[in-house]
């Protein structure tokens, strides 16, 4: 899903997500040890001498617990010498999975002073890092408790080297999602989700709950956009009848057990007019060009390209109005970004979806997306339904 909202302050754009609660990560206490290894190593590359971590996914990719968005604090201290410690509301302690090896944790109670708690952690530090996503209210009450001695940064300077890189368990966690997300994709296919005569909501909800019954612990999004609506990338599911003889566009993802899937398939009810098969089998053409293309060491921005130029000498290039692709992992989008301008080069455990789309406005739209990791043998799809334009 091209899903701008989820890294609007970095690209802009914005669209619905629907959550439906957070989800902890399934992770081992070697591969969190690991990973708090490699933290400090930044911290110490960047000159932190705390982390702290709060909302957002840099928090569950070091404790496997995602904290809920309450006006309740919880936060990681992480100094770069000694132990990390999770402070965190006694009534949400028990949703923390333990791992005594690798941090502990500070339960407070509804009449303590979480903030102090943080600060006595922090101690004198001077250069601090703070999570992008953490609440305006308690950064600003940090700064009152610490002093303004203090330097902030964001999180992002120590946490983003790291998390772009996937380990191994990471992509296990991401090919099992994209596995749940493509039986989905081949139950729309088959015709097992009815579609003529129902409203483009309601096959909205099904897919949703297809989802879940597939393993997903949660559901970021479920775009259905028959006809017209299908031009526009981010259509929100309405009242909107579907009827034969149409193309309809399915974009899907969520979470399962902390990592998201996000594929797109289109489907035709019925008879499909041979400008829309034309333009498929562009699209097709530059999606797997695309996939190709996003070998290690190729720039971003190439893959961008590859696909681009496709569907441009093909005439449709005014009608490929976003990006290519987007980052994957702990967040439905992340780096490294598939988009003209980004001529950073691909490496072994980059994630990333592949997603042209043709969109001629008040016609009709079309998007293909798979999931792909990088691995030293090239590309991995790990969504492997059917690329095909079908047709029942």
């Amino acid at each position: 899903m091209i899903h701008a909202q989820l890294d609007a302050a970095a690209r802009g754009g914005g669209t619905p997500t629907r959550h439906t609660g957070t989800v902890n990560v399934s992770v081992t206490s070697a591969v969190l040890t690991d990973r708090l290894r490699r933290t400090k190593d930044s911290m110490e590359r960047t000159g932190v001498e705390a982390l702290l971590l709060s909302l957002g996914s840099d928090l569950p990719y070091l404790t496997g617990y995602e904290a809920m968005p309450l006006e309740r604090l919880t936060m990681l201290v992480v100094p770069a010498e000694g132990d990390p410690t999770l402070v965190v509301p006694r009534l949400e302690a028990m949703r923390v999975e333990e791992h005594a090896d690798v941090f502990s944790i500070i339960p407070w109670d509804e009449t303590d002073d979480p903030i102090g708690i943080v600060a006595g952690l922090v101690g004198s530090t001077g250069r601090i890092a703070i999570g992008d996503q953490t609440w305006a209210r308690f950064l600003v009450e940090l700064l009152g408790a610490l002093g303004a001695d203090r330097t902030f940064v964001r999180s992002v300077d120590v946490m983003g080297p790291l998390r772009v890189i996937k380990d191994q368990a990471e992509i296990d966690a991401l090919a099992a999602a994209g596995a749940a997300a493509d039986r989905v994709a081949a139950q729309l296919q088959a015709g097992e989700i009815e579609l003529i005569g129902r409203t483009e909501a309601e096959v909205s909800a099904d897919i949703a709950a297809r989802l879940i019954a597939q393993g997903h612990q949660r559901v970021n999004f479920a775009i259905v956009a028959a006809g017209e609506n299908a031009a526009s990338p981010h259509h929100d599911a309405c009242d909107r009848v579907i009827g034969e003889n149409e193309i309809v566009l399915c974009d899907f993802g969520g979470a399962r057990h902390g990592y998201c899937s996000d594929i797109t398939r289109c489907v035709v009810t019925g008879h499909a007019a041979s400008e829309i098969t034309d333009a498929y089998d562009v699209l097709r053409e530059a999606q797997q060009a695309a996939v190709a293309a996003a070998t290690t060491g190729t720039a971003c921005e190439e893959v961008d390209a590859t696909a681009r130029s496709i569907i441009a000498d093909a005439g449709f290039g005014e009608y490929f109005v976003h990006r290519t692709g987007h980052g994957i992992g702990l967040d439905a989008h992340e780096d490294p970004y598939i988009v003209s301008g980004n001529a950073s080069p691909l490496e072994v455990g980059h994630a990333f979806s592949i997603e042209p789309g043709i969109y001629v406005p008040g016609q009709w739209g079309m998007r293909l997306e798979d999931i792909v990791a990088i691995t030293a043998d090239g590309p991995r799809l790990l969504n492997n339904a059917d690329h095909s334009l079908v047709r029942l």
